[in-house]
């Protein structure tokens, strides 16, 4: 007679344990870094159209700067900072056409009342704190001192201010113009932003330049990602009067 029970043995049990350990050990640091590699390129295109829009914004308002129809020679730049602008322009009639108690946008238009009292004519950029976190975040601030979030999770925000022969105009050494404001007829802006959440196992030691070469924002060495972006804006209201 012969005994010939079918089935697994012990070490087999065992070898087979391995390798489906290993197989799900694979499949699992596949999707997590699958995962991780998503995660934080949805954070990346966050930061990029979050950092696209704050430059559109500001760009199509600072080339209006010093937009006077009225020829009154009010409107201009009046704090020109490396990392604050404030300027003003005359883009509204002064008239509530539609009767709602206050002169807005709806009410424009394009010859100017000879002042820059009206909505939208005195504006400021800087960084602030917005919310209380201890966080960088780009805002303007109207003539009457209100303060309105414009991007979160600002890193940085430098102005390089040029004359008409596209020379820097640099009155301290440190890119802030006082006495030679009235020169100024184009505006560099640079903006570093940043994600909102850390990328595990990535080491940021970027530093960050504008288009002069000067360090805006120094290599932080933590694990978040950032985006800077730049460009020149003329303001082609400058230098009419």
């Amino acid at each position: 007679m012969s005994n010939n029970n079918k089935g697994f043995g012990l070490i087999e049990l065992l070898v087979a344990m391995a390798l489906a350990g290993i197989v799900m050990t694979a499949i699992y640091l596949t999707y997590y870094s699958q995962q991780k590699a998503y995660l934080a390129q949805e954070q990346v295109s966050a930061m990029q159209q979050n950092l696209r829009a704050a430059m559109y914004i500001m760009k199509t308002q600072i080339r209006m700067a010093g937009y006077d129809p009225a020829q009154s020679g009010v409107p201009g730049i009046t704090i020109a900072n490396a990392d604050s602008i404030n300027f003003t322009m005359d883009i509204h009639d002064g008239v509530d056409n539609d009767s709602d108690g206050e002169v807005d946008e709806s009410d424009e238009e394009g010859n100017g009342d000879g002042d820059t009292n009206d909505t939208g004519e005195d504006v400021t950029y800087f960084l602030y704190d917005f919310g209380g976190d201890g966080d960088n975040d780009l805002g303007t601030q109207d003539g009457s001192g209100n303060n309105q979030l414009v991007a979160e999770n600002i890193e940085a925000l430098n102005f390089v201010y040029l004359d008409g022969a596209s020379n820097v105009l640099d009155d301290d050494g440190s890119g802030n113009v006082v006495a030679n404001i009235p020169l100024i007829r184009s505006i560099q802006i640079t903006i570093v932003a940043r994600t909102n959440r850390g990328d595990h196992g990535y080491t940021n030691n970027i530093s960050y330049e504008n288009q002069l070469g000067t360090t805006v924002y120094a290599a932080p060495g933590d694990d978040l990602r950032r985006k800077l972006l730049t460009t020149q804006v003329k303001c082609r209201n400058l230098g009419l009067n």
